[in-house]
């Protein structure tokens, strides 16, 4: 009865976003693109202070996977408005990527935050294809709030261990599907159409673990964790880093 209620529940959001379908096809939708990064930079200041604690555990190894000679490259994929920087640690050298070039504004004002940082220039390209960055030329590669939006996580993650050092490591931090059996499943799939147009492709039924397993790196160390007053539909989160 409830796997119904969710379908036809799911087939009526999919009917009210048709509007926004029709624009995402014509090329309309690339005007939110222009918006899109205003939002998140307003939006990066209240998840962090929720997550604060969460993305200080998260981080505090990065260090350890500096280069012999103590210097650390590090590449963040869907960078944004540059929400990580204040947990990277001192004196590393930061590249930033992401698809979205009307970032940069945004990206600007973190780097000015946080001059502890060297920076490279933003490569606009997707993760799945990050061809301007070298093979082995990167310490550590990290990831948050990223794959849901992604075309092809399996493309990125290959991407990751092509550019990773070997002993080099990804950390991540994604939103991802709930299990089955709760509620927080029930609207996640409800509301996937609609909050796909509001997130800019985001996708919150995704198993990205399942990713993350099957993709090939030496050690998983993975976790998985209920992120702490943020929406219901995005609250279950997995947390961790891999090594190449």
């Amino acid at each position: 009865m409830k796997y119904c209620l969710m379908k036809c529940c799911r087939l009526l959001c999919l009917v009210l976003t048709l509007p926004l379908n029709v624009m995402e096809i014509t090329g309309l939708c690339a005007l939110y693109k222009r918006v899109f990064p205003l939002l998140a930079y307003n939006i990066t200041f209240s998840y962090n202070a929720k997550m604060l604690k969460i993305k200080r555990e998260l981080f505090r190894n990065v260090a350890k996977f500096a280069n012999a000679d103590g210097t650390l490259r590090l590449l963040e994929i869907g960078c944004g408005s540059g929400a990580n920087f204040q947990f990277y640690p001192y004196g590393c050298t930061v590249i930033c990527s992401d698809p979205n070039p009307h970032f940069d504004k945004y990206l600007r004002r973190s780097m000015e935050q946080n001059k502890h940082l060297t920076y490279g220039e933003l490569v606009v390209v997707s993760g799945e294809d990050m061809g301007d960055v070298q093979d082995e030329s990167v310490d550590v590669v990290v990831c948050t709030l990223v794959l849901c939006s992604v075309s092809d996580v399996r493309r990125v993650l290959q991407e990751v261990r092509r550019v990773l050092r070997t002993g080099g490591a990804f950390f991540f931090l994604e939103h991802v599907m709930s299990d089955p059996s709760s509620w927080t499943y029930f609207f996640q799939h409800v509301l996937e159409p609609l909050w796909y147009y509001l997130g800019d492709g985001c996708r919150i039924t995704r198993a990205t673990w399942k990713d993350l397993e099957a993709a090939g790196f030496s050690e998983l160390h993975l976790k998985q964790i209920e992120a702490p007053e943020v929406t219901l539909v995005i609250r279950p989160h997995i947390m961790g880093f891999s090594v190449k």
